[in-house]
């Protein structure tokens, strides 16, 4: 691979937009699947690629884009939905039926347009601030039809049907992507139609041309998603819960693989949580704010909501636990020391941050020597973090706790500069188990 210290967007989420099923679902912090598919397609026949952090499944479905074996690990029951999806084998003949049902339930929906405000909406926060009144009140009436509809479907058919309607919400949306953390697009402007629970006054009425405009992006969305889906995948792939840090699913056992190839959460305070809060509370893996602190609580460098409590209440562990070995210890140390004292009130907090956060990985990295064959590779794509202009050197410290876990010929090499900040680069830390 060559080295670059250019952002080099190909290698970032935008190249996944128009690559099939990889562009089915927009997660700003995603990797490229350029990068993916350059590893996966160096791996010889009958290869298993193992991700111990899934995310929306690029890794395994890559694999099995390739002929290889892909399985993948997650905590969060919507990427492992949606990792399982994309990766799902579909039949002509259901993706025909699903084609076929479409037509009624769009005429469900639109019956169910003028009854709107009485239909179910999730308990998102400020959901004025999301979607405008008439595009609300059509997701709305999508989501009633779609859940009445769902017994009649076809195998998978639903599981589509719901990717559809998930791309439908985000493009009906007030979000903003041109960065890399989601944010708001600006407020709309007087005189334009107000935000359902806004807080300028009464709601406006429906307007129903707004309202069927979502209806029929709905339409195409999945038009779009049935016929990505019907691209056959040469190998296999599966999605399991699990978590990162022992490796160990729910349910089976992971096979020993002969590439391990991940992009964790980066040190940097990025919430997936965050980024996903809107397809999770309409496909009702959340229901309430604390639930996602919760679940934020469990993944790696979660700090969402009450996730930030626990952040700051928490201890490493002793020498004969998790302790971190030397010369990241000390290095470690160092960096939670300056973070501390140059961040003010949240210094302590940000500085048990990466502290929790190193501590984790290196139970991982235990975790992932025990699962990669003698000969196989483990690749990390991971980016380095500043807090208060002080380093937090990932890709150094990925190397030498590589090197603890039993890794050898460990490498760092850099595959793109980030964004405008000078000291942010992205890296890939490889090595092999011997």
């Amino acid at each position: 691979m060559r080295s670059d210290t250019r952002q080099n967007a190909h290698l970032t989420y935008r190249a996944n937009a128009g690559a099939g099923r990889h562009g089915w679902l927009r997660l700003t912090p995603a990797y490229s699947v350029s990068l993916v598919r350059r590893y996966a397609a160096e791996m010889p026949p009958g290869s298993v690629v193992t991700d111990p952090f899934s995310g929306t499944g690029t890794t395994p479905l890559a694999a099995a884009e390739h002929g290889l074996t892909g399985q993948s690990l997650d905590v969060n029951p919507f990427l492992i939905w949606l990792g399982k999806t994309k990766t799902a084998a579909y039949a002509p003949e259901h993706l025909h039926e699903t084609r076929r049902a479409l037509a009624p339930l769009l005429h469900r929906a639109g019956e169910l347009l003028p009854e709107a405000g009485a239909l179910w909406q999730p308990e998102l926060h400020n959901i004025g601030r999301w979607w405008a009144r008439s595009a609300l009140d059509a997701l709305k009436a999508v989501r009633r039809a779609l859940d009445v509809t769902a017994g009649g479907l076809p195998p998978g058919g639903r599981d589509l049907l719901d990717v559809a309607f998930c791309r439908t919400l985000i493009a009906s949306s007030n979000a903003a992507f041109n960065h890399q953390s989601m944010s708001f697009k600006e407020e709309p402007e007087a005189g334009t139609e107000a935000t359902a629970g806004g807080t300028g006054g009464e709601a406006q009425p429906l307007d129903p041309d707004a309202a069927r405009a979502v209806l029929e992006a709905f339409r195409r969305e999945a038009g779009t998603t049935l016929a990505s889906a019907a691209t056959p995948l040469p190998g296999t792939a599966r999605v399991l819960y699990g978590d990162s840090r022992d490796m160990l699913p729910a349910a089976g056992r992971l096979t020993p693989c002969d590439l391990l190839l991940t992009s964790p959460p980066y040190v940097n305070r990025m919430s997936y949580i965050r980024e996903l809060r809107p397809y999770m509370y309409w496909m009702r893996h959340l229901r309430r704010a604390e639930d996602a602190g919760r679940l934020d609580w469990q993944a790696i460098g979660g700090t969402w909501g009450a996730a930030t409590s626990r952040v700051r209440a928490w201890r490493p562990p002793g020498p004969a636990a998790a302790g971190v070995p030397e010369p990241v210890a000390g290095e470690l140390a160092r960096a939670q020391a300056a973070i501390r004292a140059d961040g003010g009130r949240n210094g302590p907090l940000l500085a048990n941050y990466v502290g929790k956060y190193v501590h984790d990985m290196w139970m991982h990295f235990r975790a992932a020597y025990k699962n990669v064959r003698g000969g196989g590779r483990a690749v990390y794509v991971i980016g380095n973090s500043t807090f208060y202009g002080n380093q937090v050197p990932a890709q150094e410290w990925y190397a030498a706790l590589l090197r603890e876990a039993g890794f050898a010929g460990v490498e760092v090499e850099v595959i793109r500069k980030r964004n405008s900040n000078k000291a942010l680069f992205e890296y890939a830390v490889s090595g092999v188990r011997p």
